[in-house]
This record gives C-alpha cells, sequence and structure tokens, in this order.
C-alpha cells in the first residue's frame, strides 16, 4: 500500500508543474499582447504625413516646371501606396531626380527638410503635352535651306525634348540630312547656316585694353554664327575665336 501512495504521488506532481507552467504561460502571452498593443497604440499617436498633401505637392511643382512647354500640358500623379506611412512634416521639397525629365513618364521625388523626420518619396508621374508638331510638307534634301512654305504642323504628343513647334526654330536652318513628307521636324536634324567656310579670309579682331586690332587669317574650317572657330594667321600662327554675323573672328586675349 505504501509502495502505491508513492507512486500515486509522483504520478500527481508533474501534474501540478504542468498547469503552472500553463498559467505562467498565460500571463506572458497576455503581456506580450498588451505591449504589441501600446506600441501600436503609440505608432498611431504620431502624426503621419498626408499622402494628398504630397501629391498636391507633386502637381504643384510641375506644372511650374512645364509653363514655357508649348501646347497643352496635362500632369498625372499616381496614387501613393496606401502602406506607406511617413512622419508628418512641416517643411516638404519636391525635386526633379538627377537624369529625370518632366516629359512623358517619369519621377518626382519628395523630401521632408525639416530636422529629426528627414525622409524621402519618388512618386511615378506622366506628363502629357499636345501641341502642333512642325513636319515637312514634302521630301526635303540634304543641305536644303528650310523655307516657311517646306514647312507644315501636325496636332500630336510632344512624347520627348527637341521636337520643333515654332517655325522661327526652323525657318533659314539648314537640314544635316533628307528627310521624307510628313516627317516631324527636330532640332538635331538642323544647323545654322554657315557664315564662315574653310579656307575663307576672314577678318581677326582682338581688342585689348580698349583698342582693336584688325588681321586677316584663313578659316581652318566652316562654322556658323557663335560658334568657335580656328584660324590660322600670315604668320602661321593658330588662334581660336567666335564668329561674328558678319563673319569676322573674335579672338579674346
Amino acid at each position: 500500500m505504501e509502495a502505491n501512495k508513492r507512486w500515486r504521488d509522483t504520478l500527481k506532481a508533474p501534474l501540478y508543474l504542468l498547469q503552472a507552467d500553463i498559467i505562467n504561460m498565460k500571463n506572458i502571452l497576455q503581456w506580450t499582447l498588451l505591449g504589441a498593443l501600446l506600441c501600436n497604440l503609440s505608432a498611431w499617436a504620431v502624426p503621419q504625413q498626408s499622402h494628398v498633401e504630397i501629391r498636391t505637392l507633386i502637381a504643384a511643382f510641375v506644372h511650374e516646371q512645364t509653363l514655357n512647354l508649348p501646347g497643352q500640358v496635362t500632369i498625372m500623379v499616381n496614387e501613393i501606396d496606401r502602406r506607406v506611412s511617413l512622419p508628418a512634416c512641416p517643411a516638404l521639397e519636391a525635386f526633379l531626380p538627377p537624369g529625370g525629365q518632366l516629359l512623358g513618364n517619369g519621377t518626382v521625388g519628395v523630401r521632408c527638410t525639416a530636422d529629426m523626420k528627414k525622409w524621402t518619396l519618388f512618386v511615378p508621374v506622366h506628363i502629357k503635352v499636345s501641341a502642333n508638331l512642325l513636319i515637312a510638307n514634302s521630301p526635303l534634301q540634304q543641305g536644303h535651306v528650310l523655307r516657311a512654305e517646306d514647312i507644315g504642323n501636325q496636332k500630336s504628343e510632344l512624347a520627348q525634348p527637341g521636337i520643333l513647334t515654332d517655325p522661327l526654330q526652323a525657318i533659314g536652318k539648314v537640314l544635316k540630312y533628307s528627310v521624307g513628307a510628313g516627317q516631324v521636324l527636330k532640332q538635331d536634324m538642323l544647323r545654322a547656316s554657315y557664315v564662315v567656310r574653310q579656307g575663307q579670309t576672314v577678318q581677326i579682331q582682338v581688342e585689348r585694353q580698349g583698342l582693336k586690332i584688325h588681321a586677316d587669317g584663313q578659316a581652318l574650317s566652316n562654322a556658323a554664327e557663335g560658334q568657335t572657330i580656328q584660324v590660322k594667321t600670315s604668320s602661321g600662327q593658330v588662334v581660336s575665336g567666335v564668329v561674328q554675323p558678319d563673319g569676322a573672328v573674335n579672338i579674346r586675349p
């Protein structure tokens, strides 16, 4: 009988310990949940930056930066993911990332410049510009000097920088290569007419201390007004200068 009693006591002891462990685990779980709840309440108590304010700032920034674009500009700022949570900032600043452009699909950055709250967010945007693009009215050959009658226009979306929209940007310019009828004209297709031709005798102008010195020289290349050109003087010296509207070359001392 004594042996049976000791055996029963041995079986009961682990059961009491197990019950105590269960109670301890419940207490730990309760405290853990309470701590998590308090942390969440603390996070909710921190003012969060309004996504609407960020998008409004971006729209205003893009509008200001695109005022000089021709035609009708439409700005679309993407929605910001609701999961993005940022501390409220009293000093927001919009900026264009390096290499970015405000035409077609792009990205605009917004940063908080306030101390202790600095953060940066990049938001996709789409800028659509509808304008009258310049086109060639007929096939034109390389070297052709554009006249008003050579140029037409076509209503379309301005998809990339450099597309011409004002006839004054093209009239009098020279085609670098041939274009087909209806082809959109771009800045890199044209060059200014040469004022100086290679081998031409040009007048060199040097101004020093209020005195102007003039001499003749030989142009070593073709050049338009405002371009830098090298000129060989009568003594054989090669100097560089800027071509003037009358074909003279102004040498800076």
